[in-house]
């Protein structure tokens, strides 16, 4: 696998409303554990829309490990312009330091936003120019997530693509892990 989509919940979904949460580490470390095997097995970009959420924290895990894997690269291709115009300042002032970081910055559409076709389009873009999906997503919770994990399966049939999921039950593991060892 060469290119991967990293997405997953936005913050609210997750009823995470501060950047200082007790869970953000958590999913860093299991986006972060999922990532390592693959730059191992040859992983060259991630493909992030930009938005709040598991796409921010997966940028900074990026950021991270750019360092260890300097050959990883990842792209911001939001589904409109302008996405973070009515984001509070903190959120803005990250996103800008993602897009500063991004090796490549688009967008799928090049129009402000318009309508829910535009995240569809987005979806599509994202499947077409990729090998895989990594989904922070639990089937128990529903959420925004649900729409490209439904488009990626339907790919996935007939195409190569690989599906990966972060859970809660995954993410309960590495919680307990350290209950273990601390």
């Amino acid at each position: 696998m060469k290119r991967l989509v990293i997405t997953g919940y936005k913050p609210h979904e997750l009823g995470i409303f501060h950047s200082n949460h007790p869970g953000i580490p958590y999913i860093k470390k299991a986006i972060k554990k999922q990532l390592i095997p693959l730059l191992e097995e040859g992983l060259e970009w991630v493909l992030l829309s930009g938005q709040l959420g598991v796409e921010t924290w997966a940028a900074e895990v990026i950021m991270d490990l750019q360092c260890e894997y300097p050959k990883l690269k990842y792209a911001v291709i939001t589904p409109f312009l302008d996405q973070e115009k009515n984001w509070k300042e903190e959120k803005q002032e990250k996103y800008e330091e993602i897009l500063l970081n991004a090796d490549f910055h688009s967008t799928v559409t090049k129009k402000p936003y318009e309508g829910p076709w535009q995240f569809v389009a987005k979806n599509k873009f994202f499947i077409r120019n990729s090998d895989g999906l990594l989904l922070v997503y639990d089937d128990e919770k529903v959420g925004s997530p649900q729409y490209i994990l439904k488009m990626a399966k339907i790919y996935a049939e007939t195409h190569d693509y690989q599906l990966l999921v972060i859970n809660s039950d995954d993410l309960q593991a590495l919680i307990d892990e350290d209950m273990d060892n601390g």
